[in-house]
């Protein structure tokens, strides 16, 4: 069982800065990326940003230049630097992971956190 722990979502003036983390923990094995995706309100959910084992990103066009996403694979946590934020970038945010356990590999998630970007 994996459990995926989010942290440090919230209220934020638009042009101001959020930090996410998400802790991995459980009977993973080894873990092939990380990364965040979002669900804005009444929108479907998509990929903000992933990163993969070997520390390649992936972002979507509309955060790339304003949000970094990085890895601590000692402390199996990502984390999410929102910089520039927008009132558009209003969501839950979603810690998720593909990873290996002893059942095999599986894609898991976190319950999400709200950031909530004021104009």
């Amino acid at each position: 069982q994996v459990q995926l722990v989010e942290s440090g979502g919230g209220l934020v003036q638009a042009g101001g800065s959020l930090r996410l983390s998400c802790a991995a923990s459980g009977s993973i094995s080894s873990i092939t990326s990380m990364g965040w995706y979002r669900q804005p309100p009444g929108k479907q959910r998509e990929l903000v940003a992933a990163i993969s084992s070997g520390g390649s990103t992936n972002y979507a066009d509309s955060v790339k230049g304003r949000f970094t996403v990085s890895r601590d694979n000692a402390k199996n946590t990502v984390y999410l630097q929102m910089n520039s934020l927008k009132p558009e970038d209003t969501a839950v945010y979603y810690c998720t992971l593909r990873g290996a356990t002893m059942f095999g590999l599986g894609n898991y998630w976190g319950q999400g956190t709200q950031v909530t970007v004021s104009s």
